[in-house]
Parts: C-alpha cells; structure tokens; sequence
C-alpha cells in the first residue's frame, strides 16, 4: 500500500506542476513545464548526492576507521542485499542520518557525530539499516524528484504575474491565489511523501537488522536529541529536513499535514508491534549484526538495551 500511495502522490504532484504551467501558458505552457521539469529532474539526479553532503559538510569515513562505522555499514548492505554505500561523517552534536544518491550503486549514507555518540551499536545497526533500506527502495531517488517538482511550482506560480495569460484566465486575483496555493499544495504533498517512505523504511530496516526494537530504541533517543540540540547546517537548508531520520528542525509533535516526519511516538508503536509478531512466530528475523562490527570499547562505552 506504501508504493500505492506513493505513486499515486507522485501523480498528484505531476498534475499540479502541469496545470500551473496550463494556468500560466495554456498547453504551449503546460508542455514547457513539463520539459523544465524534466531538465530540472535529470541535472539533480546526477548531482543531488553531492550537493547535499557538501550542504552539510559530510566528510568520507574510510574502511576501518575507529569508530567501526564503516563496518558496520557494509555488513549490514550484505545483509540488504545492497552493494556497500559510502559512508560519511556530519560533525555535529545532534543526533541524526540521511541516505541519499540516485540510486543503490551510488549511493551514500550520513550520520552526525552526535548519533554516534549517543546510541549503542545495536541502535546505530537499527539507524543504518533504515537508511539502507531507503536506498533499497528508490526512496532518494523519489524526494530528489519531488522536491524538485514543489520547487519548479514555486518557481513557476511566482512567475505567474508576468504572464497575461494567467491573468485573462484567472484574473488579478486568482493568480495571487495561485502563486500561493500552489506552492503550499507541492509542499503538502511532497511532505506526504516523505511520512509514507519513512514508514516503510522503518518496516525495511527492522528487516535488515532483524530487530525492530533496535530503531524503535534509537527513535527515542534521536527525538530526543533532535528537540534539544541544533543542527545549524539543517537550519540552513531546511529544504533537506525531509531526508533525515527525524525531523532536525525540531518538527511537530503529530502526524498533520505540515509535518515532513510521521510522529515519533507512531513509528515507535509500530516497530514494537512487529517486534511482538517477531516474538509470536509471525515475522521471522532476517538478519543480525555480529558484535565485531564495533569496537569493543565503545560497546562497553556506550550502554544499550541490547548491549
């Protein structure tokens, strides 16, 4: 149902941006749109994994570095089924990750020196293995293009003004209805989107690490952090709120419809759910992470529930 919905809110998305274009052009603008978007949507996708490391100065992490972070990512793709990502470092005290690339041969998974620090290494496996299961299924892939979508609406409703023909279909006041609507809609759905890939990539991911509680412990923690602690390069670009694990702009607490994360206390609820059908018989475990992925001094270091 997640795909489902997805692709349906995908559709939307496309509808909206062409008849903005409609609106302002008729189908001479309608098409133009259309190949603006796709211009638009080609150049991201050969290049939105570098701009958004670069955005938040993510740093490579090379194999068998201390921490055991790169380790631990490539057991746990092997496990996904997944060719080992790169790995990168955001230095910064918030807790938090992002995977991003166009898709699963390059791709990249980014976590902050502050998660590292504050989750043991079964929940550092919990995080990871939902980023990976982003990569799994296309999900960056997906939120490159539709935020590239909402942002060519915006372009596209601001310009509006310019153009006589949305004013003789619309009149004065339509098209300032329009150049604020419809930005607000892209956005709407495009955070739509997101709460449904997050989801699934909770689901995802607790199949990967074969734990569900191990994310659901991390979720906490991260939520936690997140609410307490800035992450100035996030603030910055806000526009790359949707691709974290939560929310680093200290997002709301329910799951309304301007909210780019569902409600941590949800996804936690579900993941203990599966854990308890995990207990009965009725979802098997996948996979685990052998305890040599990670150091041991941080294993002592760092107490867990599971540690």
């Amino acid at each position: 149902m997640g795909y489902v919905k997805t692709a349906m809110l995908m559709a939307a998305m496309t509808a909206l941006f062409m008849g903005v274009g409609y609106l302002i052009g008729g189908t001479g603008g309608a098409m133009i749109a259309l190949l603006v978007a796709a211009g638009m949507n080609v150049f991201t996708w050969w290049n939105s994994d570098r701009m958004v490391l670069r955005m938040h100065n993510a740093q490579p992490v090379v194999r068998g570095d201390r921490t055991g972070l790169h380790a631990l990512t490539a057991e746990l793709a092997r496990n996904a089924g997944l060719p080992e990502p790169k790995v990168y470092l955001i230095d910064t005290p918030q807790p938090n990750a992002f995977a991003t690339g166009r898709n699963p041969e390059n791709a990249a998974v980014a976590v902050t020196s502050g998660l590292i620090r504050s989750l043991s290494r079964e929940e550092l496996a919990g995080v990871i293995a939902h980023e990976l299961a982003h990569i799994r299924n296309h999900d960056t892939a997906i939120m490159t293009v539709t935020a590239t979508f909402a942002g060519a609406i915006s372009m596209l409703a601001n310009f509006a003004m310019f153009f006589g023909g949305s004013r003789e279909r619309l009149g004065l006041i339509g098209t300032l209805l329009m150049m604020f609507l419809a930005p607000l809609a892209a956005a709407l759905v495009q955070m739509a989107i997101s709460r449904t890939r997050e989801y699934a990539a909770d689901k995802a991911g607790a199949e990967i690490c074969g734990q569900p509680l191990w994310l659901a412990s991390a979720l906490e923690k991260i939520a936690v952090g997140a609410a307490r602690i800035d992450n100035h390069a996030a603030e910055r670009n806000p526009a790359t709120a949707h691709m974290f694990i939560i929310n680093p702009l200290h997002a709301h607490k329910h799951d309304n419809l301007f909210a780019t994360h569902p409600a941590t206390e949800n996804r936690i609820a579900a993941l203990r759910a599966m854990a308890g059908q995990a207990g009965s018989g009725r979802v098997r475990d996948t996979a685990t992470v052998s305890s040599s992925s990670v150091p041991k001094t941080r294993a002592r270091r760092q107490s867990g529930p599971w540690s």
